[in-house]
């Protein structure tokens, strides 16, 4: 391990920023932010606020607003800038970018040249989440956050459904109730956790079955980050005789489409397999 400081080279550097607490950044991420030539930041409010609050001046240095919604010009430039020899910080409002967070348009333009990308690791909602939860750490799968209408979300979950991993999401508090209950009708009586605010003034953990945090959201008004984390099915024998018998009964109360859905996520199915059987069971 080598912690002596080095003069910072051109490139592009991906440094995570702390999801509550100021005092959660890293001791590189600091020299980065006072020792590159241009900060780009998603937020240059937040940026500057964090800047301030451990005492990292600006002293007349491009500060530069990058994200989702900046022109091909602001990329091309920066990427222009390292191109010249310059080295530029990249830092997202929270955590580590390019982890549903912006980036990756600069971090790919920067490669596409040629450019050095390194990343400063640091917090993240993912790690943190996943620290707390009392679910299996040693195989995960990220999904960010799901569609926002409730056939394309339940779609998503059902093939989710069949991975042997824990599942961490994330979502809106105006719509985490409508995630949980899509997930408990959807992969049937998971165990799982409900991460709001992690390291802020009000975290929050809430562990229990799907069902139970469903319940628990219920005419809530939920406020803050939230992540979601979903236990992995157990993986176990099913029989055509188990498939059709789980359609049947989803059938009578929906549509083929969404019962093909239903089912494949409660048995950790293929979802084109369950719809095919469902269709064959329609027709006889």
């Amino acid at each position: 391990m080598n912690d002596a400081r080095m003069p910072l080279s051109a490139g592009l550097y991906l440094a995570a920023t702390p999801i509550g607490a100021a005092r959660d950044i890293t001791l590189r991420a600091l020299d980065l932010l006072r020792d590159a030539d241009i900060i780009a930041a998603e937020d240059t409010r937040t940026a500057r606020k964090l800047m301030d609050i451990h005492g990292v001046p600006l002293n007349g240095r491009r500060l530069v607003a990058c994200h989702d919604h900046s022109g091909e010009g602001v990329v091309d430039g920066l990427a222009e800038a390292i191109a010249g020899g310059a080295s530029v910080v990249y830092v997202s409002e929270a955590g580590t970018p390019l982890i549903s967070d912006p980036g990756f348009t600069l971090a790919r333009a920067a490669i596409a040249r040629g450019l050095p990308v390194a990343a400063a690791p640091g917090a993240s909602a993912v790690l943190a989440a996943l620290a707390v939860a009392w679910l299996p750490a040693d195989r995960f799968l990220f999904a960010g956050f799901l569609p926002s209408t409730q056939a394309a979300r339940r779609t998503a979950i059902a093939e989710l459904g069949t991975v042997q991993a824990t599942l961490v999401l994330y979502e809106s508090p105006k719509r985490v109730h409508d995630l949980l209950t899509d997930l408990a009708d959807t992969l049937g009586e998971r165990r799982a956790v409900l991460c709001r605010e992690l390291t802020k003034r009000f975290e929050e953990v809430r562990r229990g079955t799907l069902a139970e945090l469903a319940a628990g959201t219920a005419g809530e008004e939920v406020r803050g980050e939230i992540v979601v984390l979903v236990d992995r099915g157990s993986a176990r024998e099913v029989t055509e005789e188990d498939i059709r018998a789980r359609l049947a009964e989803a059938m009578e109360t929906m549509r083929l489409k969404d019962a093909a859905t239903a089912v494949a996520g409660a048995l950790g199915l293929p979802r084109q397999q369950v719809y095919r059987l469902a269709l064959g069971m329609k027709e006889e």
